[in-house]
């Protein structure tokens, strides 16, 4: 490519990325936000644990149909649909709220509060393939030795929309409820549809004979094909399964400390992590081996989960997570590194949207069963059962304390797992494959 193909597509690539953070910013405010809500209004930690569960299924249930989106539809177009879905969903929330007697929202079997619930998390979902499209534009825009800093910046993104979501999400629930969450994510999403109509991106060539459909057969068999890649899936899938944890009991946990305002101020704080890690990334990208890095970051992730709950402390929980927060930008970049160079561009689509189906299929699982289990059997064995007799001496007891030995149990299971895919031969295999395969050009 010419310089200045390179450097048009690299405009596009930033105008894509910034209109993906303004999206971003509005959908996390408004899943941080209805969760916040739920929790404050109900005070039950299983609805809170049930909305994770929600947004789980329907994320694995969708990446396989939104990567065979991506991949047969021109990428602007899916960016544009998956805005315009979301501002009609988040409209339709909007008028169930405003129509409903505040009563009805403390009743956690409210049908009425999980119908809007359910329209809020099916509009943060309908913008799942915008991170689908978005990876496989890094290979599209990008050129390959630049794409784990490309990788990087997407990172710091995440991040930045974490920082300001959690600012101001807890902000608005505590002074206004849902009605000006759902008022922003309306002007902000209208104002992202605006600007990428004036975003001018490149199409590669299609191939007309190939049919629009999912081809899951076909794209399991790619995925099979790369020596390793289905074990890194599977790992990914695993971390998730623990990952459902942190999503079901987290803000329960936060909110167990400090209140809504604090705890969504010390998210934006915290989220500065993300900033940072994308940022290093950026700057130096990463090793000649991703497979190691992503690898050797989750060690380092999960031995942190295993630290930060020890005390019942806030600053304790603030420095664990933002360790959290800075590294994990590294594993998220690598595996997306991995995937740009393994797979062909034509099938990346396909083969992200799998990989997000498969990683999250377990989390519903935990998120939906943890919430009940730490509510029953967690929190009463640390509050006058067997634990707080045993451990509580040292440990703590209480509610939160039964929170708290959830993600120690969670981050020991988490080591030992990542231990044992260090040693293991898929890892060796996909190492070798990642040093030996020719990066992909869109044509």
């Amino acid at each position: 490519m010419t310089v200045s193909v390179i450097e048009g597509n690299r405009t596009a690539f930033y105008q894509v990325l910034l209109n993906t953070l303004l999206v971003s910013v509005m959908n996390f405010t408004v899943w941080f936000a209805i969760t916040f809500y739920v929790y404050l209004e109900t005070r039950s930690v299983f609805a809170t644990g049930v909305i994770s569960g929600i947004f789980l299924v329907m994320t694995a249930l969708t990446g396989i149909w939104f990567g065979s989106l991506v991949d047969h539809f021109p990428k602007k177009t899916v960016l544009q649909a998956s805005a315009l879905i979301s501002t009609i969903l988040y409209a339709g929330a909007l008028a169930v709220y405003l129509a409903t007697p505040r009563a009805e929202f403390t009743d956690p079997a409210s049908p009425v509060l999980w119908g809007m619930v359910v329209l809020l998390m099916l509009g943060v979902i309908a913008s799942n393939p915008r991170a689908i499209a978005l990876s496989t534009l890094v290979t599209v825009l990008i050129e390959p030795g630049s794409r784990d800093r490309a990788n990087g910046l997407v990172g710091t993104a995440s991040g930045t929309s974490i920082l300001v979501t959690s600012v101001i999400s807890g902000l608005l629930v505590a002074f206004g409820g849902m009605t000006w969450v759902l008022v922003l994510a309306l002007v902000v999403l209208g104002g992202a549809l605006l600007h990428l109509s004036f975003v001018s991106l490149p199409e590669p060539a299609r191939d007309a004979t190939q049919k629009r459909q999912v081809d899951l057969r076909g794209t399991i068999a790619l995925v099979r094909s790369v020596p390793g890649l289905p074990a890194l899936i599977v790992f990914s899938a695993f971390n998730n399964l623990l990952g459902g944890i942190f999503m079901a009991l987290l803000d329960a946990y936060g909110l167990s400390l400090v209140s809504v305002q604090v705890w969504g101020l010390l998210w934006g704080l915290l989220s500065t992590g993300f900033i940072l890690g994308g940022l290093m990334i950026a700057r130096t990208g990463l090793s000649a081996n991703p497979v190691r890095v992503l690898l050797a970051i989750n060690l380092v992730l999960w031995a942190v989960t295993v630290l930060f709950p020890l005390r019942s402390s806030v600053v304790l929980l603030c420095a664990g997570l933002f360790v959290y927060m800075t590294l994990a930008p590294y594993a998220e970049a690598a595996e997306q590194t991995i995937l740009q160079k393994v797979v062909p561009y034509e099938r990346q689509g396909r083969v992200f949207g799998f990989a997000q189906s498969v990683e999250q299929a377990a989390s519903p699982l935990t998120a939906f069963l943890i919430s009940p289990v730490a509510q029953f059997v967690f929190i009463p064995f640390m509050t006058d059962g067997a634990g707080a007799r045993t451990i509580g001496g040292w440990f703590g007891t209480g509610a939160e304390r039964g929170l708290a030995l959830v993600f120690v149990l969670t981050g020991v299971i988490g080591l030992i797992a990542t231990t044992a895919a260090l040693r293991s031969r898929p890892y060796r295999r996909l190492s070798t494959r990642y040093a030996e395969a020719p990066a992909p050009i869109a044509s």
